[in-house]
């Protein structure tokens, strides 16, 4: 049997790939610590799994569910919307479950995209969303983001340098994956207007924004800024704001078009939210700011450490950005390859951190470690690194 002609397009993701080749390591006795990637490894509130268990032994536990989750689950998400963000949505038209915000990329992408249309991706950004447009057969244009910008688009030079006559989707990420910069709501702002000038649907990517805020005051939605909903749809996630990410449980928040559009989609590609995830995530949406300020608190913990770590490694870090990755310039003069500097590491320090170009070509000469390990993992990363 022959492939479809669209694989030549893509590869295995990076992380599948990197974590057979650590297994086979670990088979042969070597412990590897996994600095790599952001699945996190602390419990979810407890009584979310008290609910679920509870939701388990109902008579409609194991049935198909609705292609668009149950009503408390999207009246729970459109309660912690206004709570959060201070963002009205509607719950009957504006909200549509998904198992985890990762297959809500393609849902989009199949939705809107046409072959021939343009896709809008930042350059570092998260390889998810060039691959599903090469899947579909669409344009990539990479928009730069530098490290002497802040890692922020540049719309003036989008406007100016770069062919958008057909482009039909921009992806951005605030948080930033990977780098952990955030939009300021005047840029955010700048970016709608851009989009609704252009006729683009903009996508923001939003499963950072409760993490380790450092200076903002509030998490921002794209829907903080007037008018977004025409234009604009919002993924976000409950993976790392409540350790679920096993659980695959997120959304996406838009208007009642776009929702209705994407439902079409969604609905030949499966079969509903296992009811009793519904019901353990209404559960941690009642979990606020008190839980908040502990998850934070124990990834300050752990970001200490791994700044001690960057500094043994001589890498150069930016001390205010947020979410629960660490993004660092290497500054080695004789090896500034990521790729052979982080298999270096490996192979020195039976330690893996994940090479900056894997999220595009301004990703290389970094690298970024993830905060999803426990402490005393840590400190003996840190240990070996120092002995």
């Amino acid at each position: 049997m022959i492939e479809s002609t669209r694989m030549d397009q893509i590869s295995e993701y990076f992380f599948s790939e990197k974590m057979r080749e650590i297994r086979l390591l670990e088979k042969k006795g070597i412990k590897i610590i996994n600095l790599g990637i952001g699945n996190p490894d602390l419990l979810p509130p407890s009584g979310v799994i008290h609910q679920m268990k509870i939701a388990s032994e109902r008579n409609n536990a194991n049935t198909y569910q609705n292609y668009v989750g149950i009503d408390s689950f999207r009246k729970a998400v459109s309660i912690w919307y206004k709570r959060t963000y201070q963002v009205d949505v509607d719950p009957n038209r504006e909200i549509l479950p998904l198992m985890g915000s990762k297959e809500g990329v393609m849902h989009i992408s199949l939705s809107y995209l046409n072959r021939g249309n343009s896709v809008l991706i930042p350059d570092p950004g998260y390889p998810t969303y060039s691959s599903i447009t090469k899947l579909l057969e669409s344009e990539i244009i990479y928009y730069n983001l530098y490290e002497s910008e802040n890692w922020c688009p540049n719309i003036q030079d989008l406007e100016n340098n770069k062919d958008i006559t057909n482009v039909k989707i921009m992806w951005i990420n605030s948080p930033h994956m990977p780098t952990g910069s955030t939009l300021t709501f005047d840029k955010l702002e700048e970016i709608v207007l851009f989009a609704k000038k252009n006729h683009i649907l903009l996508v923001h990517d939003n499963p950072y924004s409760l993490l380790l805020l450092n200076n903002r005051k509030k998490p921002l939605s794209i829907f903080n800024i007037d008018g977004a909903k025409d234009v604009s749809l919002e993924l976000n996630s409950l993976s790392k704001s409540y350790n679920m990410p096993g659980w695959r449980v997120g959304m996406i928040i838009g208007k009642g078009d776009f929702i209705k559009n994407i439902v079409k989609v969604k609905s030949q590609m499966d079969s509903g939210m296992f009811f009793p995830i519904q019901i353990g995530a209404i559960e941690a949406f009642n979990y606020g700011e008190k839980w908040f300020k502990k998850l934070n608190m124990e990834y300050i913990r752990r970001r200490k450490v791994i700044w001690e770590i960057c500094d043994r490694l001589h890498l150069k870090y930016n001390k205010n950005s947020s979410g629960i990755f660490v993004w660092a310039r290497i500054t080695e003069k004789i090896d500034k390859d990521d790729n052979k500097w982080s298999e270096k590491i490996l192979k020195n320090y039976h330690i893996f951190i994940t090479p900056g170009r894997i999220f595009g070509k301004n990703g290389k000469g970094y690298v970024r470690l993830s905060m999803c390990c426990p402490f005393e993992v840590l400190e003996e990363a840190k240990n070996r690194i120092f002995s």
